[in-house]
């Protein structure tokens, strides 16, 4: 486990630095700088709902509780939502749609694995674990078509990496290893920054006019 761990923060800060090559959350051209920090805040807070409600989803799920766990599933579709619809005013409804299913599918995939993990299944494991790798090359696709300044491979990068963390999440809840879990959680919360960091830079740079 400590293996695994290792390896994704190695993954992690290498993604930091190619993002932070081109993707520094800064106003350009014609936006006003308090538009962008407003822009960042809300996609910062929107991705921590994220990673917040998932993980009572998945420790509900280790820990059998399911009242708890329909009522944390709740939030996470509204935050789903919400992401997905901070794109709605740069692409419309459509686009906004595309983004919450491949969001949903993302989400999905995390709980397939959590239940797989909590069943000890390792053939379903394996197989949510395809999925997940899968969902970060759509969401790399689907984003670069939209942006030219969301590189496929840095998306895909950043996707992959934060499935990798759910999944450490889920098999350190299954280990009852609390310790880790309280260091793996700022490093959720650090991935998750710089995901709302690049998508807010890469509209800044596409949609200056908005953000003026």
């Amino acid at each position: 486990m400590n293996k695994i761990h290792q390896f994704i923060a190695v993954l992690g800060l290498v993604l930091v630095s190619l993002v932070g090559c081109g993707f520094e959350p800064r106003a350009g051209g014609d936006a006003n700088p308090a538009r962008v920090a407003e822009m960042q805040q809300t996609l910062r807070d929107l991705w921590v709902g994220h990673i917040f409600w998932v993980r009572h989803v998945v420790s509900n799920i280790a820990t059998n509780e399911p009242e708890e766990r329909d009522a944390a599933e709740k939030e996470v579709v509204e935050n789903t939502k919400q992401i997905a619809s901070t794109i709605t005013p740069f692409y419309g409804e459509a686009a906004s749609e595309k983004l919450y299913r491949l969001l949903d599918t993302n989400i999905g995939a995390v709980r397939e694995y959590s239940e797989a993990t909590a069943a000890g299944n390792k053939q379903q494991q394996d197989a949510a674990l395809a999925h997940l790798a899968s969902n970060a090359d759509e969401i790399g696709d689907f984003l670069s078509h939209l942006n030219p300044y969301l590189h496929k491979d840095i998306v895909q990068g950043l996707i992959a990496t934060h499935g990798a963390h759910h999944v450490l999440q889920i098999n350190q809840y299954k280990a009852k290893e609390y310790a880790p879990l309280g260091a793996t959680w700022p490093m959720m919360r650090q991935h998750v920054y710089v995901i709302a960091d690049t998508l807010t830079t890469a509209l800044v740079k596409q949609f200056p006019s908005k953000f003026s």
